[in-house]
């Protein structure tokens, strides 16, 4: 219900409350996974103050996240490159570890797998978990997901909801299919909501889906800083303020050359970069009481 907000109280009852109205006339808005004070008092419900954030997303919005899934489908809706690192860059920016779970590898052949699974080992190799669809899931996720705020995020119709009622049957959460005629899936999540799951002892936000990523709400100079193999090598650039562009010197464009740095990559930087410096336009497809808990 518009303008209303669910609270998990320490028993995990719900208590839904409003806002105060100053929030609105400081620009404030509580999230989902905040944390807050309120008071109750007749069955009305009022948050009175929003506790510092450890994080915040925008896309989904969300704070206070401790790891994020970064679904991400190999076919229908195809793969992309370029969406999955403005994903990572956004995840980076906001100190959230990702893991990355691809689904949907069934529908490739033998061959086509190997030739996925190879391509995407970069992720790999710059230190980011990866775990395929057909893995023995809960096994693969049990040791991340527990005791953690996790966050289910990515492109509509790349199987969010499957995964998490893999992970957790007892959530039941709606499937929706992707449409032929333009590769994207059907918004089955319409709402942010964060979901106990008791086996891991976690917290799983299960968010609306997209069909594109444009979120950079940093300075271009910070770039380079969420891009992992970038942070290894810069320190050796010749300047301190090295973009990686054009300056000579560069420690980055080197391992580019030689190869220790993926050229794909690189060339999700570039793009990004004069994307923020805005260069190119973006083409993507209870009693008076006080008490503390957090927003659900």
């Amino acid at each position: 219900m518009a303008g209303y907000y669910d609270l998990m109280l320490e028993d995990g009852k719900v208590e839904r409350t409003r806002a105060r109205g100053q929030f609105r006339k400081k620009g404030q808005k509580p999230l989902v996974g905040d944390w807050a004070d309120f008071e109750s008092e007749n069955g009305e419900g009022l948050i009175w103050a929003l506790h510092p954030r450890e994080n915040s997303l925008v896309r989904p919005p969300v704070a206070n996240v401790d790891l994020a899934i970064v679904v991400t489908s190999v076919v229908e809706p195809a793969f992309s490159q370029n969406l999955l690192d403005r994903q990572l860059v956004a995840l980076e920016a906001e100190q959230v570890k990702p893991v990355l779970y691809f689904s949907k590898l069934d529908l490739l052949s033998d061959q086509e797998q190997a030739a996925f699974r190879e391509k995407v080992s970069l992720y790999q190799s710059i230190g980011y978990p990866v775990i395929f669809a057909g893995n023995d899931l809960k096994t693969s996720f049990g040791p991340l997901l527990k005791d953690k705020v996790v966050v289910a995020m990515g492109q509509t119709g790349a199987g969010k909801s499957t995964l998490l009622n893999q992970l957790a049957p007892e959530l039941k959460l709606e499937v929706g299919e992707v449409s032929q005629a333009l590769s994207r899936g059907k918004h089955t999540t319409r709402q942010v909501s964060l979901i106990p799951v008791k086996e891991y002892e976690t917290l799983i936000a299960d968010t609306p889906g997209f069909s594109s990523y444009e979120v950079f709400d940093f300075p271009a100079e910070e770039l380079g800083n969420y891009f992992p193999e970038f942070r290894e090598v810069a320190v050796n650039c010749r300047f301190r303020t090295c973009s990686h562009l054009n300056e000579p010197g560069c420690a980055v464009k080197e391992a580019v050359n030689l190869g220790s740095i993926s050229a794909e990559r690189y060339n999700s930087y570039e793009l990004f970069y004069q994307i923020i410096k805005g260069k190119r336009p973006v083409y993507q497809k209870n009693s008076a009481k006080w008490k503390t808990d957090r927003l659900n």
